[in-house]
């Protein structure tokens, strides 16, 4: 594991305002994948929908203190942190209360910091601060980005992949320009691969040839355990750790971490 004493954690946004590209399935298998691998992770729910929330087997019904009160209330965000069932893996989870918060954040004081200003408290005490951004390019999602060191874009290998994505990486160089000049674009995963169809392989030689370097080797493929382990509120490593998807996290994990020098 790596000394988080000497320096902060790396915070990532992992955005894409397509909704069901697999962006909260990646924010919380991945930061599963390297918390087991000894690394300290916190994952921030971001989205409404609480997918990450409930993802990691957080009731939220139960929840006293969610990322709603860190950004509206500035209540710090150490009392709103959870741990999960997940070794070295802790929480902020979201509520439905968050759905309200593009609207209440608008006449808000420093209302594009607000995410930024609350994760300086901790990052560092972690090695990795993932952040589940909302399919949708507002204030969520500025506040975000606008905290992140970079964006990584998960991009379902389906029709219309990178519809939309012209559009995100506008608003990223907006905000480089405007809130956060070291934002910068670090990667992107494709997921929902199906290595039997051509149309998972178009895809992903689209987005290579678009991406470059910056597209992770690592693909996660298209997987029902995958899509079953939310439902038992726990990530796939844990829920059947010898399945093809959990597999391919562990990998992605491992790409991550030699990525940024984490190993």
């Amino acid at each position: 594991m790596s000394d988080t004493s000497s320096r902060r954690a790396i915070v990532t946004a992992l955005a894409n305002q397509k909704g069901g590209v697999g962006k909260s399935t990646t924010a919380i298998n991945l930061s599963a994948a390297m918390a087991l691998q000894g690394l300290r992770c916190l994952l921030v729910d971001l989205d409404p929908q609480g997918n990450a929330t409930s993802g990691m087997g957080i009731d939220r019904g139960s929840i006293t203190t969610s990322i709603y009160d860190v950004l509206l209330k500035e209540i710090p965000i150490e009392d709103a942190i959870e741990a999960s069932s997940v070794k070295n893996l802790f929480v902020v989870p979201a509520t439905i209360d968050l759905a309200g918060a593009e609207i209440e954040l608008v006449p808000a004081f420093s209302r594009e910091g607000r995410l930024r200003g609350a994760l300086t408290e901790v990052t560092d005490s972690y090695d990795v601060v993932m952040i589940d951004c909302p399919p949708s390019l507002g204030l969520l999602t500025v506040n975000a980005l606008t905290a992140a060191d970079e964006v990584l874009i998960p991009i379902q290998c389906e029709y219309y992949a990178l519809e939309g994505l012209t559009q995100l990486l506008s608003n990223v160089e907006r905000i480089r320009r405007s809130l956060n000049p070291t934002l910068s674009v670090e990667g992107v995963v494709l997921t929902m691969y199906d290595a039997r169809t051509n149309l998972s392989k178009d895809v992903a030689a689209q987005v290579r040839n678009h991406f470059g370097d910056r597209t992770y080797r690592t693909v996660i493929p298209r997987s029902v355990r995958i899509s079953e382990a939310p439902s038992y509120g726990e990530p796939i490593e844990a829920f059947d750790p010898m399945t093809r998807g959990a597999i391919a996290y562990r990998e992605l994990g491992r790409e991550f971490r030699r990525r940024h020098g984490l190993d």
